[in-house]
């Protein structure tokens, strides 16, 4: 069961998922074992699926961000998994998501620079294969980024 108390839990560990039990405790009001349970409870019910830390690529380098969508060559039986297994081996490919409808995958990547993005582009995206069409869409600003849901 999911109550007031969880979500209160959930809105912390979303603002800083390395929040301390005592410190998470002393936040949503409860004893630090009680907290340690529910957390507990609320990993083994697959609500919490973990704790990650967000690296900022651009810092390390990576000022291009480019989401390329894709139709595949629907008339190949295996164009879907073999496209998804050779992206998947692309390193700057961040994301690989699939849809239903003329777009039927979007990649996001990331390249150091304009002229990185091209041989990107030109040696490893379009060497994909069942590739039909192709378009980038280059991200300009990020207006919203927020992963957390509205607890």
């Amino acid at each position: 069961m999911f109550d007031s108390e969880d979500r209160a839990i959930l809105r912390q560990l979303q603002a800083e998922p390395g929040l301390a039990m005592p410190d998470l405790a002393v936040r949503v009001g409860q004893t630090p074992a009680k907290v340690s349970r529910r957390v507990e409870r609320l990993q083994e019910d697959g609500l919490i699926l973990g704790q990650r830390w967000d690296v900022d690529w651009r810092i390390l380098g990576y000022s291009v961000f480019v989401s390329l969508r894709v139709s595949l060559d629907k008339t190949i039986p295996t164009a879907f998994d073999d496209f998804i297994k050779a992206a998947r081996e692309v390193p700057q490919v961040l994301e690989i998501q699939t849809f239903l409808g003329r777009v039927d995958v979007r990649l996001s990547l990331i390249a150091t620079d304009l002229a990185d993005y091209q041989a990107v582009y030109r040696e490893e995206i379009l060497t994909l294969p069942h590739i039909a069409d192709i378009e980038a869409l280059m991200d300009v600003a990020r207006v919203k980024a927020n992963r957390d849901l509205p607890l």
